[in-house]
């Protein structure tokens, strides 16, 4: 979808920007989703639980809202990355830009983060994303390339035409139109 070969630094920006924004729309929803879930009202959620290195604290029970976000936000950032990146060599680069603006992004809204929690959720994070999203652009990019075009029959009418049942079944069908 996106790839082009060559150095493109245009495209490199629009990617980052892309996956950053799809990033925080999907770690939003997942906040907004887990607060409903607990019965917590959703005007309780703020971009502190997105920003604060404070929000996440498993000591309490809202400060396990942000911990499994960021958890299911890393698994559909790896298919994000798929969808955006398409090279699994440059799953690592993307994983690690998003991580580090998140980094200076929570920096710059509540200071240092300075509990260890935040610091294993993102570590954890991170390396889950690159390994998996490395994992999905690899199985994608190994997937066979058709050389001339996909080799199926023309469709027929009914149900499975495709499917050697359903083929089998029209050309019985056929012969018992013949006799």
């Amino acid at each position: 979808m996106f790839y082009a070969p060559g150095f493109d630094p245009y495209l490199i920006v629009y990617q980052i920007m892309c996956v950053q924004s799809l990033m925080y729309l999907d770690l939003g929803v997942w906040v907004c989703v887990l607060t409903a879930l607990t019965g917590t009202p959703l005007h309780a959620v703020s971009l502190r639980q997105l920003f604060s290195h404070n929000a996440v604290r498993l000591a309490f029970a809202t400060g396990w809202i942000p911990f499994v976000a960021y958890i299911i936000n890393a698994v559909v950032g790896a298919g994000i990355l798929c969808v955006i990146v398409e090279r699994a060599k440059k799953c690592l680069d993307f994983t690690a830009t998003f991580h580090l603006m998140h980094f200076l992004f929570c920096w710059q809204h509540g200071g240092f983060p300075s509990s260890w929690e935040w610091w294993a959720v993102n570590s954890g994070s991170l390396v889950g994303m690159a390994l998996l999203g490395e994992y999905l652009c690899m199985k994608r990019e190994l997937q066979d390339i058709p050389l001339f075009g996909p080799q199926r029959e023309p469709r027929e009418s009914g149900v499975g035409a495709y499917s050697r049942v359903g083929r089998r079944l029209v050309a019985d069908q056929r012969h018992a139109d013949v006799v």
